[in-house]
């Protein structure tokens, strides 16, 4: 089936799984997990080796793109343009690979597998973070994840069938496709550089880091499917096994006191507010801060989503909302405040 013989893209509401997990603040904890399972595709690695920027400003990197990336599930009726723009982020990133195999960011192949990391990054948080998932809620959000793919308006012809079809994809592409390049290696040897902003010495910095990313590390490999893990040279004993799922436990139950303000991104819990009729169906999408666009030298190219920048009206009207919520003046989602 070809993207033009695509039935209409439906965006998914608030009554979804994906909108439950995807914008929640856990998948944070993810991170090294989906940008090495990402860059092993061979094709997406090399796209990553010579057009990303990701080791020169990676806090920024990752920020500004969680933006429209949280836009193609939570924007409603603009979710099929927020995906359309991501799509054309990608027109130019092409070449040849280190081994003279050529590749394009847009081959239907390679972008599915990015997608699909997306979606297992979801059932893979809900499964370890926040409570499980039974068979039925894991085929719900297959479903679920097919239809927020249609938003990019791509090929679905590498899109599996059904849950159990995925499954044996995930489980092939692992064992026979993915492979350790220098993009991944990358990520497991990631340094945060800090900030210009940041008012902190950089040795300091980088040792309060340096656990952080230790701790990520750890928790891909505990994440990653055997063969993966194989091909990374990670060990796991059923003993990690145990105190991942207890992490999971005191993660999930300290959450339950994490007011939507912190726990949900911003993107996704603007989109609760317009669900909800709290702000205007049509009022402007929430983007990235300013502080996160790309380096001067790199900004114009098409590549790159840039974050507009916002009035001092709205920056005051942000502040003053979120504080009055973290202060109790507002009960999280689906909480009342006798339940405390």
């Amino acid at each position: 089936m070809t993207a033009a013989s695509t039935p209409a893209a439906e965006p998914l509401g608030p009554d979804s799984l994906t909108w439950k997990y995807f914008g929640d603040l856990r998948t944070g904890m993810m991170g090294v997990w989906i940008g090495a399972i990402q860059n092993m595709y061979p094709e997406l690695g090399a796209g990553v080796e010579e057009h990303s920027i990701l080791l020169r400003e990676p806090l920024q990197r990752v920020a500004r793109s969680v933006y429209p990336i949280m836009g193609v599930v939570y924007d409603g009726d603009r979710a099929a343009h927020t995906g359309q723009e991501i799509k054309h982020y990608h027109d130019s990133i092409k070449g040849t690979d280190t081994t003279g195999r050529r590749y394009h960011a847009l081959n239907p192949e390679t972008f599915y597998w990015a997608h699909a990391t997306f979606f297992m990054l979801v059932v893979k948080v809900a499964e370890y973070f926040c409570g499980g998932l039974t068979e039925a809620e894991k085929r719900q959000l297959f479903d679920e994840h097919v239809q927020w793919y249609r938003m990019y308006g791509m090929s679905m012809r590498p899109v599996p069938k059904s849950w159990a079809e995925f499954q044996d994809y995930w489980e092939r592409v692992c064992r026979d496709e993915l492979e350790i390049n220098q993009a991944t290696l990358d990520i497991f040897e990631m340094r945060i550089p800090k900030p210009k902003f940041v008012l902190m010495p950089t040795p300091i910095w980088d040792q309060l880091f340096k656990p952080l990313v230790a701790g990520q590390r750890w928790i891909a490999a505990g994440l990653f499917e055997p063969a993966v893990r194989e091909k990374a040279g990670m060990r796991w004993t059923p003993g990690d096994e145990v105190v991942l799922r207890l992490f999971g436990k005191m993660v999930e139950l300290a959450f339950l006191a994490v007011p939507d303000e912190i726990r949900l991104h911003p993107r996704a819990l603007a989109a609760y507010r317009r669900a909800e009729g709290r702000e205007p169906a049509d009022a402007p999408l929430v983007q990235a801060p300013a502080f996160t666009a790309p380096p001067r030298d790199r900004r114009g190219l098409p590549m790159h989503y840039f974050p507009p920048s916002k009035s001092l009206f709205e920056r005051a009207g942000s502040l003053m909302h979120t504080t009055l919520s973290l202060a109790g003046l507002r009960p999280a989602r689906g909480r009342s405040r006798t339940a405390a």
